[in-house]
């Protein structure tokens, strides 16, 4: 199993960003997968979960509701977290996990950052 995360980086307040997460060695269709953050002294926090089938299951951050959504391209073995009217507080390593059937996320990628600086 590996998830590769791109798409981060150094970007304005008010900006956007889409962060990608390539997948490969499992069935990705198969599986719900999850965009997670951990901002720099915080603990990690669950942003966004979307079903195998597409559907977004949840944006767990108050925050960023209405900012981010999650979607994914089952052909291209990808998932996608898009970003807007993004606030210095949303600055964090993002990372993207695959969640297995018992609701648990079971691999990880290496994250990427994204600051939002003016």
């Amino acid at each position: 199993v590996q998830l590769v995360e791109s798409g981060g980086g150094l970007v304005q307040p008010g900006g956007s960003l889409r962060l990608s997460c390539a997948a490969s060695g499992f069935t990705f269709s198969m599986y719900t997968m999850s965009w997670h953050r951990q901002a720099p002294g915080k603990e990690r926090e669950l942003v966004a979960v979307i079903s195998s089938a597409g559907a977004m299951i949840e944006n767990y951050v108050e925050s960023v509701k209405g900012r981010f959504t999650i979607s994914r391209d089952n052909a291209k073995n990808t998932v996608y977290l898009h970003m807007n009217s993004l606030k210095p507080e949303d600055t964090a390593v993002y990372y993207c996990a695959r969640r297995n059937y018992r609701n648990y996320d079971d691999n990880w990628g290496q994250g990427t950052q994204v600051t939002v600086s003016s």
